[in-house]
């Protein structure tokens, strides 16, 4: 079955989006088969990689309008996409009986198809995120190395223990990646040293190091392997890659 990872933080600029899909292209280039879910209003992980608007959304799913209608960026990794009208559902929701529960039971006749089902959440803390905590195996929380975001982690941590005390016992934090590092940079160093303490082994130790090419594939419409596989941002996704299947394979044998 495979694992369902959210990637979480409330904060916008840390490099969410970006670690979705280049974690899910990282986990292809390692041979493992990978849903992407774009579970943000903002559609910014559809629109990084260029899929042209879908007749069936997550908007669509969540509404219960249809299933969840993949689309295949490339072999091994599809993507279900999102569009503005999604900013709506929290409120169409809000009724709803069981709401929370709506993505985990969208995932049910998906799940056994991947190795890998990985959500990239809105950059809040509502009903969206939430049905991904709930429907989740592990949250991975990217992190920039600025000042400003350790801010909010304290919130994060007590949202996910709610979930976990709540309605999702197995819901673990499965890593924090520190995103947009500078070795050369003091604060850079200097935030990195806070998280560890923050988060201890949780940390990975892959830090993605600040590079361009990870800014211009977006642009281009793809993933950093697709662009420019030699670049350090590949590089340093395609170890983070090798790092979490390490780890989930050491979790579940726990």
């Amino acid at each position: 079955m495979g694992k369902i990872i959210s990637l979480l933080n409330h904060k916008g600029g840390v490099g969410k989006t970006t670690s979705a899909i280049n974690i899910g292209a990282g986990l292809v280039e390692l041979g493992k088969r990978v849903l992407l879910i774009d579970l943000d209003p903002q559609a910014n992980l559809t629109l990084s990689l260029g899929i042209p608007r879908q007749r069936y959304s997550i908007y669509e799913a969540v509404r219960g309008e249809s299933e969840l209608v993949p689309y295949t960026y490339k072999e091994g990794l599809d993507v279900v996409t999102s569009t503005l009208d999604l900013s709506g559902a929290e409120m169409e929701l809000i009724n709803e009986a069981g709401r929370e529960f709506i993505l985990r039971e969208l995932f049910e006749p998906v799940v056994e198809e991947y190795d890998f089902i990985i959500i990239d959440c809105p950059p809040s803390l509502g009903l969206l995120t939430l049905n991904a905590l709930t429907s989740s195996d592990y949250v991975y929380i990217p992190l920039q190395t600025q000042f400003l975001a350790l801010q909010g982690l304290t919130k994060i941590k007590q949202v996910i223990d709610k979930v976990r005390f709540r309605l999702n016992k197995k819901l673990q934090i499965g890593g924090v990646v520190a995103t947009m590092y500078d070795s050369r940079k003091v604060l850079n160093r200097d935030v990195v040293k806070t998280i560890h303490k923050y988060f201890g082994e949780k940390v990975f130790k892959t830090m993605i190091r600040d590079n361009v090419a990870l800014a211009e594939a977006p642009a281009q419409r793809m993933d950093i392997f697709s662009y420019n596989k030699s670049s350090n941002g590949a590089k340093d996704y395609l170890a983070l890659s090798h790092e979490i299947l390490q780890r989930v394979a050491v979790l579940e044998e726990v």
